[in-house]
């Protein structure tokens, strides 16, 4: 289908808003927030696309989606063969869709973009995966015939996730092992319901099932089995950890250790994977937020989860302390403007000192202090100051940091002879992601650190591609 627009009409036509439940709704219930494009939208925005022969949107892609293609299969009205062109690239298109930060990628690569809203590259993905779940038609990629060769892949997150489904497409079999009872890693007990549905991560997981990838969850790596026990007796012919890096980080103040306060890890994971916001009807509380005062210490993503959920959770006051101004916070646009609609309060340039509590061990009140920015550090960001004589104390019944994380040591500590860096994180080839370990490979969050849903994804994506080369070679074990 050709567009009936010109280019001059393209660039003067307005990007299509996302549907959004009502602020004063959502803030009571775990429901989706954003709706979704309908048919009309979804059409209007493809029209938008001013189909470049060089598209620089794909450069921005961490995975490569072929997304001029798909998008113009979307103007035609072929979504079925839309969703079809991005799974060629992209396992995960219902998840990405609706937590990749486009705008710092593909929809930041946007020529639209330089003088124009861009094109809502995420709403047309997130469109096209969801018109597939709701007909049913699922359009799997075809696996090459079997190559005899068997991958283990430890974590089940999106770097796991990609890399088991560009496996299995080449002919591998592919087991994934997870230590939690349930297949997600972080899309399943890091990200909440009313930003990522469960059931769009379990579906995206059968998807992976139908295309032959196993799991097999409640196996810890390391205790349970070893990666040389894998690689040997197991017969598995390469090993790819991707287990993110979830190990907590706190602030190292005074107090953490009362009654009240959480990481956002431990927070999160109680209220999304143990269905903690449902107690008493199931057995996993979480420190009752009901008509408490909330304060969430962070400005990342994770923050913003975590302070929404809090109000969900009936909190009398949701407060976010971060050390530098709104404008500084590392979260997607999108996820402090819902966060304020809400009713979530900023209170910026803030830094704890100090929790204090009762003579039970209680949270009950946070020593901060006011700061100022300085000169940018060595990121380009402003360094914040302590302002001297600025000490005030905050009433505060429940505090959690959301600071980002560190590498999870259980899998290098059973594995001697893998190498890692200072910081704990796993020494990976930066092109083929290789450890110091014959036949095994790392990557995502548990190399990098702390990044996003599709940069871990893009690891995996590239393991795969190295892992598929590396079994083909005469250096195979087994």
């Amino acid at each position: 289908m050709t567009n009936p627009l010109t280019p001059k009409e393209r660039v003067k036509s307005p990007r299509q808003e996302m549907p959004t439940q009502p602020a004063d709704e959502r803030r009571h219930d775990f429901d989706e927030v954003n709706l979704g494009l309908t048919v009309i939208q979804a059409h209007s925005e493809a029209a938008r696309c001013l189909e470049c022969s060089h598209p620089q949107c794909v450069s921005g892609c961490p995975v490569g989606v072929k997304i001029r293609e798909f998008v113009e299969l979307v103007h035609s009205g072929d979504y079925l063969g839309a969703a079809a062109k991005i799974r060629e690239d992209n396992v995960l298109p219902a998840v990405t869709g609706r937590v990749c930060p486009q705008e710092h990628q593909c929809e930041g690569n946007c020529i639209l973009g330089k003088r124009f809203a861009p094109l809502g590259i995420g709403y047309l993905e997130r469109f096209v995966a969801d018109y597939e779940r709701a007909q049913g038609k699922l359009a799997l990629p075809q696996n090459a015939p079997s190559t005899g060769k068997r991958v283990a892949i430890i974590g089940s997150g999106p770097a796991g996730l990609s890399a088991a489904g560009d496996l299995v497409q080449k002919g591998h079999a592919v087991t994934v092992f997870e230590a939690l009872h349930e297949p997600g890693g972080v899309l399943i007990y890091g990200i909440p319901e009313f930003r990522l549905p469960k059931a769009i991560v379990r579906q995206e997981i059968d998807n992976l099932k139908q295309m032959g990838v196993v799991f097999e969850t409640n196996v810890v790596i390391g205790k349970t089995i070893t990666i040389d026990e894998l690689l040997g007796d197991e017969g598995y012919h390469a090993v790819f950890i991707a287990t993110g890096a979830g190990l907590p980080k706190f602030l190292g103040v005074p107090g953490e250790h009362l009654a009240g306060v959480y990481s956002a890890n431990e927070f999160l994971t109680r209220v999304n994977l143990m269905n903690a916001h449902q107690f008493p009807d199931f057995d996993e509380p979480v420190y009752d937020c009901a008509d408490r005062v909330v304060a969430v210490v962070g400005g990342g993503n994770t923050a913003m989860d975590a302070v929404r959920t809090a109000l969900r959770l009936n909190a009398r006051r949701a407060l976010l302390l971060y050390r530098r101004t709104e404008a500084e916070m590392p979260a997607r646009v999108e996820e402090i403007q819902h966060a304020k609609e809400e009713g979530v309060e900023m209170v910026t340039l803030t830094s704890p000192l100090e929790f204090l509590g009762d003579d039970q061990g209680r949270l009950r009140a946070v020593r901060c202090q006011k700061m100022r920015l300085g000169e940018p550090d060595e990121s380009g960001r402003r360094s914040p100051q302590p302002i001297a004589g600025s000490e005030y104390t905050l009433p505060l019944d429940v505090a959690i940091i959301a600071l980002g994380t560190g590498a999870n040591p259980l899998v290098q500590a059973a594995t001697p002879d893998l190498a890692t860096n200072d910081r704990g994180y796993i020494v990976a080839d930066d092109a083929t992601l290789r450890t110091s370990k014959p036949g095994v490979f790392a990557g995502g969050d548990i190399v990098t650190g702390g990044a996003t849903v599709i940069l871990a994804m893009g690891a995996g994506r590239k393991a795969a591609v190295a892992i598929h080369d590396f079994l083909g070679s005469t250096q195979t074990p087994g």
